[in-house]
């Protein structure tokens, strides 16, 4: 990279403000930092009570601890960034909770658990933004989805479902959002290195090798691989780009 270009690329999200969901770890925690490196002001908003620490670390940026099923939240995070920052133009809907079960085993429950935050919590968020971007005059609205939510794997019953209803939110949003200037866009992540893939599964290193061996790349993908893709459909260098589902997943899905 030339000189020129690192300059630019530091500067691309200078004067934006950024709202980052899921942002205490994984690829929240990456996006935080990418963004903040090249020039946002970020809310960060995670349910985790380490979310404060992205404070310490990245000096600038607004942590607060809030569960995004909640209207209170959006509504509490979108406001705090216009009192803050003075105004919204990125929305990053990263927040999400995942499930392996078969359909006879998954309970109601555990359906509305899973809904509740990949559907219902990322559209508040998209909803309270989308409002914040329409009186400012234009924004990127960017959701971390799942090649899940265009293909089928087996005891994905729910989870498939949520990210499913998050694809079409986001072409509604697009659709909805281009006359005000409003973009929204999906990236279709493939299997990530994280530990939270530690807490739900006990079986995690076997797990990751099965889809490591199964993709052309051959290995699963890094927090900050897909931090990456986030930030460039959030950026100007995306600004013809709305509407999209943009795979991320190693050549999975096209295999």
């Amino acid at each position: 990279m030339t000189p020129t270009a690192a300059s630019a690329e530091a500067s691309e999200f200078a004067g934006k403000t950024a709202l980052v969901t899921g942002a205490a770890r994984g690829v929240g925690r990456e996006t935080v930092a990418l963004l903040h490196a090249r020039g946002a002001h970020v809310v960060a908003v995670d349910l985790r009570p380490d979310v404060t620490t992205l404070q310490e670390e990245f000096p600038g940026v607004l942590a607060m601890r809030g569960d995004i099923t909640r209207e209170e939240t959006a509504v509490h995070a979108v406001r705090s960034a216009l009192d803050t920052f003075g105004g919204l133009d990125i929305l990053v809907n990263n927040a999400g909770r995942t499930l392996n079960k078969p359909v006879t085993e998954t309970t109601a429950e555990d359906w509305d658990t899973v809904m509740a935050v990949n559907a219902r919590g990322s559209f508040l968020c998209a909803r309270e933004a989308f409002r914040a971007m329409r009186s400012r005059g234009g924004g990127s609205i960017v959701s971390t989805g799942s090649y899940a939510g265009t293909v089928a794997l087996p005891e994905g019953t729910a989870y498939s479902a949520s990210k499913g209803a998050l694809t079409q939110l986001t072409k509604v949003l697009a659709v909805e959002g281009g006359p005000w200037g409003i973009r929204a866009n999906l990236v279709a992540a493939g299997v990530i290195e994280t530990d939270f893939l530690d807490t739900i599964r006990p079986d995690s290193r076997a797990y990751l090798a099965s889809f490591a061996d199964a993709q052309p790349l051959g290995r699963v993908a890094q927090p900050e691989e897909i931090a990456e893709v986030l930030c460039f459909l959030a950026s100007p260098r995306s600004s013809f780009v709305t509407g999209a589902v943009v795979p991320a997943d190693g050549g999975f899905t096209a295999v």
